[in-house]
Parts: structure tokens; C-alpha cells; sequence
């Protein structure tokens, strides 16, 4: 089996968001989506995304159990304190405001898009120089 890209992968899951996203009924007079299930699926969507492309770069999985969010700022902080900021930015847009909390304001899904293809564009540089954690 073929090796997928992890790049490519999380470019993918950034694609998907955009389709749930689209489910979701926009109203024009409030600037917000009608529907919190389809914010919260793509956020997380979003956020998954993030993570696949953050790995690939940064090489956290080790030990026992899950990486957190510290793990990873640890490690970004080491290497790129501009890139710590977005990866921040994105957790709370992407994984808390959208995924967790199914805010529905636009502006704030658009960010969680921006955003996760701002993590996933530094990251596409970093991936052919890899830093273990």
C-alpha cells in the first residue's frame, strides 16, 4: 500500500470541512450559519487537518497516549515562535470556537479556514526538514 503524503492528507481534510461547511444553511441578515452540527464537524474536520500537517512537521507522536496541545506548542516553540501563534490562533478558532462550541458567525468559520491553511502551508515547508520532539 502507497504511502499517502501527509501534506496532501491534511490539504484533504481542509477540502472536506469546505463541503460540510457548505450544508450548513447561511443567513445573509445575521452574517451566521443556521446550523451548529455542520460548524462543529468542520472544525473539527479543520482541526484533524491541522494535526496530521503538524505531525508531519514536527514528529510528536511518542510515548504512551495522545500528544496534547502543550506537547505541540513545546515543540513549535522550540523551532518558530510565528508559527506557535497561528497554531494557537487555530486552536481556538478551529478546535474550541467551531468545533467544541458550534459558533456560528461566519467571520469566525472563515478564520478557522484561513487559519488551518496558514498551519498547513508553514507546515509543507518544515516536512522535508522534520524536527523529532
Amino acid at each position: 500500500m502507497e504511502k499517502k503524503d501527509p501534506i496532501e492528507e491534511a490539504r484533504r481534510y481542509v477540502a472536506n470541512a469546505e463541503e460540510v461547511i457548505k450544508k450548513a444553511d447561511y443567513d445573509p441578515e445575521t452574517k451566521s450559519y443556521t446550523d451548529s452540527k455542520y460548524v462543529k464537524t468542520a472544525g473539527n474536520i479543520l482541526w484533524n487537518g491541522c494535526l496530521v500537517a503538524l505531525e508531519a512537521a514536527f514528529h510528536v507522536r511518542k510515548g504512551k497516549g495522545r500528544p496534547s496541545i502543550d506537547k505541540y506548542r513545546e515543540v513549535i516553540a522550540k523551532r518558530d515562535g510565528r508559527l506557535l501563534r497561528i497554531v494557537n490562533n487555530g486552536y481556538d478558532v478551529a478546535h474550541l470556537s467551531m468545533g467544541y462550541d458550534g459558533v456560528k458567525n461566519k467571520k469566525v468559520c472563515d478564520t478557522g479556514f484561513e487559519v488551518a491553511n496558514d498551519i498547513i502551508d508553514k507546515c509543507a515547508k518544515m516536512y522535508t526538514e522534520p524536527v523529532c520532539a
